[in-house]
């Protein structure tokens, strides 16, 4: 006998419980460790903050090029085995990844590491093929929604809890990280269920596991690469904040620490606001596709007025703005999983996940160099603003390429 309809309601809202709280613990692992990676770096270099910043730069590389490479083989593994054991593995991996870094006392051994962090950090890409999997197309923008709302508490809280954590001890911070994600593991082993029925599953193929074979699926599906288009645009425009923000607020308004901390403070609970109460809401009224639209605009506009801004006062009011910029991305998710069948999810996850990683590579390069000339140069008035007038182009670009491949099909 089947079960009752209202059960299947209750079970989906459980599994998004599950995959909420497994993302949640694995991004408080890796908030936990950005404040005091630089300093462990410090340490191990000898001290001197050049090499330290010279060695956090390719060790942000090696990782985001690991990831480039990983994740469509993990999407591909995820598509036949199914979500479940890929985000256990993940999850081994990270903690090992995490004790490994906890013990090191040298460079290689954190550098391999780090490198071992960018290989198993699937959980991410593999929880949007998860949600895809347990949710209807027209409720897939709030659940995603809800899965960036993790992201926003994890990266709120942890870097907080880290900081106090390191002035203990540099190395404490990655023995909690590695505590969680085995906590995690053991979570998902008890308790986390499977979302990808066996009728669903796909062969895996190496030569459809690379990553350049799976932006050749993206170029099979002409309004799904425009859409990973976006995907990539909104990602490199989001790397603004990590790589510039705190030298930019020291450069234009004098901020110390204490004030940078209130305002990062600030823009995770507006993130957690918009991605978890307002994204599904606006989907439901006026759609994905109006949703993307409505979220590059409220981005474009928000960084301009970053970049115009002439006083922190002015900066923290644009926030709300630039808050809005949050309900596109669950939005273009939501377009892009409606256009793939069950068993390529998880590729479709992989060949985003990559094209992301693309943008980790670039966008910090991209926007240091640009703060590092206005600053060079002593710029001041509006111009200062450079790194943010150039996200707002991005997010326009996205925004207008969201509304050029989606015009046929709302």
């Amino acid at each position: 006998m089947d079960a009752p309809s209202s059960a299947v309601p209750r079970v989906r809202r459980a599994a998004l419980a599950f995959i909420f709280v497994t993302v949640l613990v694995d991004v408080m692992a890796f908030g936990l460790i950005i404040p005091v990676l630089p300093h462990l770096l410090k340490q191990v270099t000898g001290g001197e903050i050049a090499d330290a910043t010279m060695w956090h730069g390719l060790f942000a590389t090696g990782y985001m090029v690991m990831q480039f490479f990983a994740q469509p083989v993990q999407g591909a593994l995820s598509d036949h085995f199914g979500r479940r054991p890929v985000i256990l593995v993940s999850n081994a991996g990270l903690a090992i990844d995490f004790l490994i870094m906890a013990m090191a006392n040298t460079l290689p051994l954190l550098f391999i590491a780090r490198l071992l962090s960018g290989a198993t950090s699937a959980s991410f890409s593999t929880a949007n093929a998860y949600i895809a999997d347990v949710t209807p197309p027209e409720k897939r923008s709030a659940a995603f929604g809800r899965l960036g709302m993790a992201f926003g508490i994890g990266f709120t809280v942890a870097p907080v809890m880290g900081a106090w954590l390191g002035a203990v001890d540099l190395h404490l911070p990655f023995w909690v990280a590695a505590g969680l994600c085995a906590a995690n593991f053991c979570y998902g082993y008890f308790v986390l269920p499977e979302s990808l029925p066996l009728e669903r599953r796909a062969p895996f193929e190496w030569r459809r596991a690379n990553p350049l074979a799976s932006l050749k699926m993206l170029r099979a599906h002409p309004e799904l690469l425009g859409l990973a288009g976006v995907s990539f645009l909104m990602a490199l425009a989001h790397l603004v904040y990590p790589t510039t923000f705190v030298l930019y607020a020291d450069y234009r308004f004098g901020w110390g620490l204490e004030m940078v901390g209130w305002t990062l403070l600030l823009v995770g609970v507006l993130t957690v606001i918009v991605q978890g109460g307002l994204v599904g809401r606006i989907a439901r009224t006026f759609g994905d596709r109006r949703t993307v639209l409505i979220g590059a605009t409220a981005g474009g506009l928000g960084f301009a007025m970053y970049a115009l801004a002439p006083s922190g006062y002015w900066f923290w009011a644009a926030m709300p703005v630039a808050a809005l910029w949050a309900v596109a991305g669950p939005a273009a998710q939501s377009l892009m999983t409606s256009r793939v069948s069950p068993s390529e999810q998880g590729r479709l996850q992989g060949a985003v996940g990559s094209l992301n990683s693309i943008a980790g590579i670039l966008g910090p390069t991209l926007f240091t160099q640009t703060l590092a000339f206005v600053a060079a140069n002593e710029l001041r008035g509006p111009v200062a603003g450079a790194s943010f007038w150039l996200a707002a182009v991005m997010v326009s670009l996205g925004g207008l390429l969201a509304w050029r491949v989606t015009t046929t099909r709302p």
